[in-house]
């Protein structure tokens, strides 16, 4: 049975398998140690039977800054997963949900209104899979990755952001039907 547990520093050296996955964004060493060091409750593994990284989960709580609070795109105090990634041999098996629990429930010890994410349009397994965890799509925002993998666009691709409200927002006032016709630019985000 896997276990959800912190992500220590020297799990750097242990999660390239994990990582592999073109869908996955890969960030600079000293982003992931940001994460740890600021957000140490929202960093969490999965280690498999044979010592390495099945799966992980990092996230930060967060706001609007101040000079955006008159926006119409401010966003309340809120859980952001920054990224969660599976390796491919560990697929299937609930260790996304697991690591996303942990996420909500940090979050939620936290106060916070709601827990978003961005995802690829094109990545429809990962947008089911949310859906299916209680997560819908918030709105879409226009050309927010730089690229496109499917190779169907030069101009980079859309991004959902989708979003799933906590005990907080009882009223549901972070939450939206049809987002996916919600259109937003990147710098209309923060």
């Amino acid at each position: 049975m896997s276990s959800v547990r912190p992500f220590a520093a020297t799990d750097i050296f242990k999660f390239n398998p994990t990582n592999l996955d073109p869908l996955t964004e890969t960030y600079g060493i000293d982003f992931y140690f940001e994460y740890l060091a600021r957000w140490p409750t929202m960093f969490n593994c999965i280690e498999g039977h044979d010592g390495k990284i099945d799966a992980y989960i990092m996230g930060k709580v967060e706001s609007s800054p101040p000079h955006m609070l008159s926006s119409p795109n401010a966003l309340p105090w809120h859980g952001h997963i920054t990224a969660l990634t599976v390796a491919p041999n560990a697929r299937r098996l609930g260790l996304a949900r697991k690591l996303t629990e942990s996420l909500e429930a940090a979050a939620e010890a936290q106060n916070a209104w709601f827990v978003d994410l961005y995802v690829r349009a094109s990545n429809t397994v990962a947008v089911e899979m949310y859906k299916k965890m209680g997560y819908s799509i918030y709105r879409r925002v226009v050309g927010y990755y730089n690229d496109d993998p499917t190779g169907r666009s030069t101009e980079g691709e859309d991004a959902f952001d989708m979003r799933k409200p906590l005990s907080r927002d009882k009223s549901r006032k972070y939450i939206r039907e049809n987002g996916e016709d919600f259109k937003v630019n990147p710098e209309d985000v923060w």
